[in-house]
């Protein structure tokens, strides 16, 4: 006698966790951040530490997917958490690090992706955009909020620009200085003919059509 199969019934995978580590030397900074991550089922905060110390032991011990790490981790330093950054990606490779910030700073976020970490994250964001950042890290993505993410494209960009060799920027120094092209010359020990052509070269890299906007797109990209 011919039975008819069953069919299967559908096998439920339970949806990732996502293991935290928090770190900042702020007692009510950790505990808003856990009161809020908390709330999402796939995300659980493991541990937390107050400083570089600690931090770098419970990432030791529980083994988190993410470290959020406070950028001014320590008292007098800007820089305490980027420090830390760099010894828990070297340390800890099953751990990523997201910059946690209370401002956007260039330097500091170029500092921070540089030394290894995956995400920085202004601390009032909301949370929707807090946790988009932490399930895009854990998937293998960087993790910028919107701001962080425009500093990244414009550092980015400027990266790729072509840079004035060391004469040209000899050159531009000097005229940034208000001098002709003959003290230029004088100065450099050159021909007023070698001057005019450093000065177009740095007037295409720079996108300049005159000097003054030379010297002004010069300043603002830091060449000066």
């Amino acid at each position: 006698m011919s039975t008819t199969a069953q069919p299967r019934a559908a096998v439920k995978v339970a949806p990732r966790t996502i293991r935290l580590l928090l770190v900042d030397d702020h007692a009510m900074v950790r505990q808003g951040l856990r009161s809020i991550l908390e709330r999402e089922a796939d995300l659980e905060v493991i541990g937390e530490a107050a400083d570089a110390a600690g931090a770098r032991a419970a990432a030791r011990e529980h083994r988190p997917d993410i470290a959020l790490v406070d950028i001014r981790l320590g008292s007098g330093s800007d820089r305490g958490g980027i420090a830390l950054c760099e010894q828990l990606v070297a340390q800890c490779p099953h751990t990523d690090v997201v910059m946690l910030t209370t401002f956007v700073d260039e330097q500091l976020v170029r500092e921070a992706i540089d030394r290894g970490a995956k995400g920085y994250v202004l601390k009032d964001v909301d949370v929707a955009e807090l946790t988009r950042i932490v399930r895009a890290v854990d998937r293998g993505a960087r993790g910028f909020d919107t701001q962080s993410s425009a500093v990244m494209q414009r550092s980015t960009t400027v990266a790729t620009q072509p840079r004035p060799t060391a004469r040209e920027s000899e050159v531009l120094v000097l005229v940034a200085g208000g001098a002709s092209n003959r003290q230029i010359a004088i100065r450099l020990g050159i021909s007023i003919s070698t001057v005019k052509f450093h000065v177009r070269n740095l007037m295409d890299k720079l996108d300049a059509s005159n000097r003054a906007g030379m010297v002004t797109i010069a300043a603002q990209r830091g060449l000066l």
